[in-house]
């Protein structure tokens, strides 16, 4: 594995989240293998659980850690070609890739969309253009149009819970005061359909999301009917697709109650964190015995172990 930056990069998903379950059984088992290797998390944007396990997951593995905020701590970076750079970005993006490369030997990127400009931020041009001039392996902590770590851990958690082979998992929307990106809903999506899972996508007209990614996958627009017999619930607010980034409903009703969970077959709640209580999930779903969401997130740290662990293997 050369790179992580999208769903997409899983060659072998069995493998991957065998992998993942054995480190969580030992996660010292491969210290050595980071030993002498530094581990460069780049963040544009801010992170909680994305920084800390993807940090523990290096740490395990033997690996230097270095972390840095470029919006607050280093120069503003050009991304243009061809740019007189006689503005405010004092560093072009093909130095710095190189520069970084040469204290590391990978880098992870955190990117966020701009949420205006589609075109920008479906061509990731901030995670592409490391992976396009840094002469090491780049994995994304999420970027614009995906969230391939927060997927894999996602995965791994449905495996641990699931009670047969096929669960039924629905991704619902669920209302959130401030517009959000499509990273998460657009790599679940992606990571079910590889999983061969039973997908419904459930939100209000208006929110379909990209359909090249939710192509094959059963959307309704009506939750009570999607949460029928559903075995995982993983609530998450998303913007506008077609009207891009913009928020066209609060609708209350989409909000994620006990009583909408009495539809479903006793199913597990998940939720990527950080989340909007009594908007996105009452309080009685959160702290209920079927809530996994503290689960799920401590399953980022043996996620994003597995990947690294494949890189530095295949880089050997």
């Amino acid at each position: 594995m050369k790179k992580f930056t999208s769903v997409d990069d899983i060659i072998d998903l069995e493998e991957l989240i065998l992998s993942a379950k054995k480190i969580k059984s030992d996660p010292f088992e491969n210290s050595e293998l980071g030993k002498n290797k530094t581990l460069g998390l780049l963040f544009f944007n801010s992170s909680l659980r994305t920084r800390l396990s993807t940090q523990k997951a290096s740490l395990n593995l033997g690996m230097n850690c270095i972390v840095m905020n470029l919006n607050t701590e280093g120069w503003s970076l050009e991304f243009e070609n061809g740019t007189v750079m006689d503005g405010n970005k004092a560093e072009h993006i093909k130095e710095a890739s190189q520069v970084i490369s040469q204290y590391c030997d990978i880098i992870g990127i955190r990117s966020f969309p701009t949420l205006t400009d589609k075109e920008n931020d479906e061509q990731e041009q901030v995670i592409n253009s490391f992976v396009k001039y840094a002469t090491i392996p780049v994995i994304s902590l999420e970027g614009a149009t995906e969230h391939p770590l927060q997927a894999v851990a996602d995965a791994l958690t449905i495996q641990e819970y699931k009670t047969k082979r096929k669960p039924k998992v629905v991704l619902t929307w669920a209302p959130h005061p401030k517009a959000l990106p499509h990273a998460v809903p657009n790599s679940f999506v992606k990571m079910m359909k590889l999983s061969e899972y039973d997908l419904v996508i459930a939100h209000p007209k208006g929110y379909e999301l990209n359909p090249e990614i939710t192509k094959g996958a059963t959307i309704t627009d009506n939750q009570d009917e999607a949460f029928k017999n559903a075995d995982f619930i993983y609530a998450k607010n998303w913007s506008s697709y077609n009207d891009y980034g913009k928020i066209l409903s609060n609708d209350a009703n989409w909000t994620v109650t006990s009583e909408k969970m009495a539809f479903t077959k006793n199913a597990k709640f998940m939720h990527c964190l950080p989340v909007r209580r009594n908007m996105i999930v009452t309080d009685e779903v959160l702290d209920s015995e079927n809530s996994i969401v503290i689960q799920q997130a401590n399953n980022r740290t043996f996620a994003t172990q597995a990947i690294l662990k494949k890189i530095l293997e295949d880089g050997k």
